[in-house]
C-alpha cells in the first residue's frame, strides 16, 4: 500500500515539476559554488605567487654572497617553514636557508609550481619557484599551501553537505507537494464517483489557492451546477407538464363525454367541438412554448446574431402592447437614462419576444388605472433594460423559482397562462449573455435584463 501511494506521488505532475525545479536549482547552485570556489582559490594562489615572485626578483639580482648573508640572517632570526628560502649548489646540496630539499622534479616552465616534500613536520605541500643563478647555484623560494588545500577540502565538503541537504529538502518538499496533489486528486476522484452514482449536488474539492487544479475544478463545478439546474428543470418540467396539462385534458375529455351523452342537435355537437378545439389549442400552445424554449437554449441561433438597436426593439414592443394597456387604463412610459449601450449583438425577434413577455406579464398583473414603465439605463456594470409595474409584486422567496418552467405564484393561479413566459425570457437572456435581475420595489415588481460590459463583474444575486 505504501509503495503504491509512493508510486502515485512520483507520477503526479506536481512532484515532477518540483523535481525539475530542484534539478535546475541544484545545477544553478553548482555553477555558483564552482565559480565562487574558483575565484577564492585563484585569489589565494595569486597571493602565494605574488610573494614567491617578488622574493625571487629581489634575491635573484643580488650577488651570491648577499644571498647567503640574507638567508643566514633570516634562518637565524625568523626561521619559518611556511615561507621557505634555500640556496643549493650545483650538486643539489643545501648551502643555506630553510632546512628543505629541492623538489624531485622541476618543470621546464617558468613560474611557480606545486610540489610535495617530506621531512618537515606539519609541512608537506608547497608552491614555489626554482631560480638558477649565473653561478649555477639554485635558489628555492616556496610557501606552504597546506591551508589552501585544507580550504579546498573544507569548501568541497561544505558544498557536498549543502548539496545533500538541498537534495533531501527538495525531495521532501516534492513529496509533500506530490502528496497534496494526490490527496486532491483522490478527493476529486471520490466526488466524481459520487456524481456518476447520481448525486449531482456534489462539487469538486478546491484548496482556495487559485492553482491550476483549482481553476479547472472551479470551471467543472460551474458546469456541474448548470447540469444540476438543467436536470432539476427537466424533472420539474415533466412533473409540471403532468400537472398543468392534466386539467385541460380532463376538461377536454369531460366535454367530449358530455357531448356524447347529452347532445341532441347539430348545434350541441358544434359547441362541443369548438370547446374541444379551444382546449386542444391551449395544449398545443404550451407544447409550442416548450419547443421554442428548447430551441433558444440550444444556442444554434447565436450564429445568426447581428447588431440590433435595443431602443428600437423596446419602442416596437411598447407600441405592440399599448392597446392591451389602454383597455385596462394602464399608463405605459419609456425612458432612457445615462449613457446605455443601445447597439448589442443579438436576434431582434427573440429580444422582441422577451421584452414582449415582460410587458405582457406587467399588464396582466397590474390592476386597472396602474402604470407600467420601461427604462433603459446605462451604468458601470452595463446597460439595464427594466420593466416595472404597480401590480401585486413578486414574493421575495419566489424571485428565483418564477423563472422555472410552468411555475406560477399562488396569486396568478386564476390568471390565464401556462407559466412559460419568464422561462422563455430567461432562455433569451442566457442566449444573449444577459443577466436577469428581479428587484423588490415598494410597489409592484421590477424585472431587468442586464447586458454587462466586458470588465463588469457578474452580480452574485
Amino acid at each position: 500500500m505504501f509503495l503504491q501511494r509512493l508510486s502515485d506521488v512520483c507520477r503526479t505532475t506536481s512532484f515532477r515539476l518540483a523535481m525539475l525545479f530542484l534539478a535546475l536549482f541544484g545545477l544553478a547552485s553548482l555553477v555558483l559554488f564552482g565559480f565562487m570556489y574558483g575565484e577564492v582559490k585563484n585569489f589565494m594562489q595569486n597571493k602565494v605567487d605574488e610573494w614567491v615572485q617578488r622574493e625571487e626578483q629581489e634575491l635573484a639580482r643580488r650577488p651570491v654572497d648577499d644571498i647567503l648573508r640574507r638567508l643566514k640572517d633570516r634562518t637565524i632570526g625568523e626561521a619559518d617553514a611556511e615561507r621557505s628560502m634555500a640556496l643549493f649548489d650545483k650538486s643539489g646540496a643545501r648551502v643555506a636557508g630553510t632546512a628543505i630539499s629541492l623538489p624531485a622534479s622541476i618543470p621546464d616552465t617558468v613560474g611557480p609550481f606545486n610540489f610535495k616534500l617530506a621531512g618537515i613536520p606539519g609541512h608537506t605541500h608547497f608552491r614555489g619557484i626554482v631560480h638558477t643563478l649565473s653561478s649555477g647555484d639554485r635558489l628555492l623560494i616556496a610557501q606552504d599551501i597546506g591551508e589552501l588545500r585544507e580550504f579546498d577540502e573544507v569548501l568541497t565538503g561544505a558544498m557536498a553537505l549543502a548539496g545533500a541537504i538541498i537534495a533531501v529538502l527538495g525531495l521532501a518538499g516534492a513529496a509533500i507537494v506530490g502528496a497534496g496533489a494526490v490527496r486532491q486528486i483522490d478527493g476529486i476522484t471520490r466526488t466524481t464517483q459520487d456524481i456518476i452514482a447520481g448525486d449531482l449536488s456534489k462539487r469538486l474539492p478546491t484548496r482556495g489557492n487559485s492553482g491550476d487544479v483549482d481553476k479547472l475544478a472551479g470551471v467543472v463545478n460551474k458546469m456541474l451546477a448548470e447540469i444540476e439546474r438543467l436536470m432539476h428543470e427537466v424533472k420539474g418540467v415533466c412533473d409540471n407538464i403532468a400537472h398543468d396539462l392534466r386539467t385541460p385534458l380532463t376538461r377536454l375529455l369531460a366535454g367530449l363525454e358530455r357531448v356524447q351523452r347529452r347532445a341532441s342537435s347539430a348545434e350541441d355537437y358544434r359547441q362541443g367541438v369548438d370547446e374541444a378545439i379551444t382546449e386542444t389549442q391551449a395544449a398545443l400552445r404550451t407544447f409550442s412554448a416548450l419547443l421554442r424554449i428548447s430551441e433558444i437554449e440550444d444556442g444554434v441561433r447565436r450564429s445568426g446574431f447581428q447588431s440590433v438597436d435595443l431602443a428600437a426593439i423596446v419602442t416596437d414592443a411598447v407600441d405592440f402592447y399599448e392597446p392591451a394597456a389602454e383597455e385596462k387604463s394602464i399608463v405605459m412610459t419609456v425612458a432612457v437614462e445615462g449613457t446605455p449601450i443601445l447597439s448589442i449583438p443579438g436576434e431582434p425577434s427573440l429580444l422582441f419576444e422577451a421584452i414582449g413577455n415582460l410587458l405582457d406579464n406587467a399588464i396582466k398583473f397590474t390592476p386597472e388605472g396602474g402604470a407600467v414603465s420601461v427604462r433603459i439605463k446605462g451604468g458601470p456594470r452595463g446597460t439595464d433594460l427594466t420593466v416595472s409595474d404597480t401590480g401585486p409584486g413578486i414574493p421575495p422567496d419566489e424571485s428565483e423559482t418564477i423563472l422555472r418552467r410552468f411555475y406560477r405564484t399562488e396569486r396568478s393561479r386564476h390568471t390565464p397562462g401556462n407559466g412559460l413566459g419568464l422561462s422563455l425570457v430567461a432562455a433569451v437572456a442566457r442566449l444573449h449573455s444577459m443577466v436577469i435581475i428581479i428587484d423588490q420595489p415598494d410597489t409592484g415588481a421590477s424585472v431587468s435584463l442586464r447586458y454587462e460590459t466586458k470588465d463588469a463583474a457578474r452580480p452574485t444575486a
